[in-house]
């Protein structure tokens, strides 16, 4: 006969199988410690936003004092994780927020850096599986089952982590936010999902969407991509809980509104960011569309003036202060070299002021190939290597055009001398 203990456990492991229950680190210090214990709330900031974005209700938190190395737990998250939902929490530095609840009496271990490390665990990965199994048991070892102390909530997650173990869904290490302005990414897409379509021609690497946003956007804002191609744009928004508008000149699937990039169905000042991966000329043939831009030479001053009403659509959608970013790729073709990415930026600072340009390695090339590179050397050309982001913002008030001069100071460091310098 099933008790009411033997029901839940029963059920938690059914909703596992679908959901796997995963465990997720957070950090406070002396300072902060209270308020996570006093509002049952933990919190961080935008580096680790895309982490707390994917805990779900049930998942289980532990808390790290990085001051007193120590280690606090069990925690429940009692809802998914989100932003801001106490706004006033730790004077608003740490936005990324989720709500817990003990599920046990509170467990304290010390030397938290020394079990991290031992376990390998990084706040940017979750526990799972196996892993999570043998860090729960720090805390609740098979002695702490036999005293009666919520002996049932122990053993329903304890069953419901085992019911997941063949379960991949949560295998994924979350990435970093890039920190320098060269960006190089393996692969097209990231995450257990596909972000657009790998095989359609110039795909944009997802990576590049998931850096601008969490940079330049919070959860439900709106992003809009006005040359959707695959649909990268969407698929990352959707994952990073941000709502977006993506349009086509000759669109490839539902999803992508029908639409020419030069006039955009959207009111002014309506839209948190923009993201272009235009084309950079006739090089390739995205589509059959007499209208396309991609049908005319970037040698041609025809492109840029085409691409300038992009431009102008793009800044009047925008609101004041946000950013738009723009992939573009230099040509070289037949013995000619076109500087495509500056003369595209010399136009988009006619509207815009500059925030920062990104190299961002180019893999996946046809003429990646050995063959390629020896005709390279041997026919004196660069191959192309890299293409430009050009991240530009529109100004908060465009009235103010006489700006007071900046003054750095600037901090310069000594290198250290050697013996033989010394002498």
């Amino acid at each position: 006969m099933e008790t009411n203990e033997t029901i839940k456990i029963n059920t938690s492991v059914k909703e596992s199988i679908n959901k796997p229950i995963r465990g997720f680190i957070f950090a406070c210090s002396n300072k902060t410690e209270k308020e996570c214990f006093n509002r049952m709330l933990f919190g961080t900031d935008n580096v680790y936003g895309p982490v707390v974005i994917r805990i779900r209700k049930g998942d289980l938190l532990f808390l790290v004092n990085m001051d007193k190395d120590i280690l606090y737990g069990v925690f429940e998250a009692i809802c998914d994780g989100g932003f801001q939902f106490v706004p006033e929490a730790w004077k608003g530095k740490y936005p990324y927020q989720v709500k817990v609840r003990l599920l046990s009496d509170l467990i304290t271990l010390s030397h938290a850096k020394r079990l991290l490390s031992k376990f390998g665990i990084k706040r940017n990965t979750p526990l799972y599986g196996q892993k999570l199994l043998d860090f729960l048991d720090l805390f609740f070892p098979e002695r702490f089952l036999l005293d009666g102390t919520d002996k049932g909530a122990i053993l329903q997650k304890k069953a419901a982590i085992k019911a997941g173990l063949g379960n991949k869904d949560i295998e994924d290490e979350i990435p970093l936010i890039e920190s320098t302005t060269f960006w190089d990414f393996p692969k097209q897409s990231y995450g257990l999902t596909p972000k657009g379509d790998n095989k359609y021609p110039g795909v944009t690497p997802a990576l590049i969407i998931y850096n601008l946003i969490w940079r330049y956007t919070v959860p439900g804002d709106l992003v809009v991509d006005p040359m959707a191609g695959s649909g990268t744009t969407m698929d990352v928004c959707k994952a990073e809980k941000r709502r977006c508008i993506c349009y086509d000149i000759a669109p490839v699937r539902p999803d992508i509104i029908q639409n020419d990039a030069r006039k955009i169905p959207l009111e002014e000042n309506s839209v948190d960011m923009v993201f272009i991966d235009s084309p950079y000329g006739d090089n390739i043939r995205y589509n059959d569309h007499p209208a396309c831009i991609g049908k005319i030479s970037a040698e041609d001053e025809q492109f840029y003036e085409e691409l300038e009403k992009v431009m102008k659509e793009c800044y009047r959608i925008l609101k004041p202060g946000k950013v738009l970013g723009w992939l573009i790729a230099d040509q070289w073709v037949k013995g000619r070299f076109t500087p495509v990415g500056f003369k595209l930026y010399e136009r988009l600072c006619k509207y815009f002021e500059p925030v920062d340009i990104i190299c961002v390695a180019r893999r996946g090339q046809a003429s990646h190939t050995g063959v390629w590179h020896n005709r390279a050397r041997r026919f004196n050309f660069y191959l192309r290597g890299f293409k430009y982001l050009i991240i530009v913002k529109k100004p908060e008030d465009k009235e103010k055009k006489n700006k007071k001069a900046r003054r750095t100071k600037w901090n310069y460091y000594e290198r250290k001398r050697t013996k033989k310098q010394a002498k």
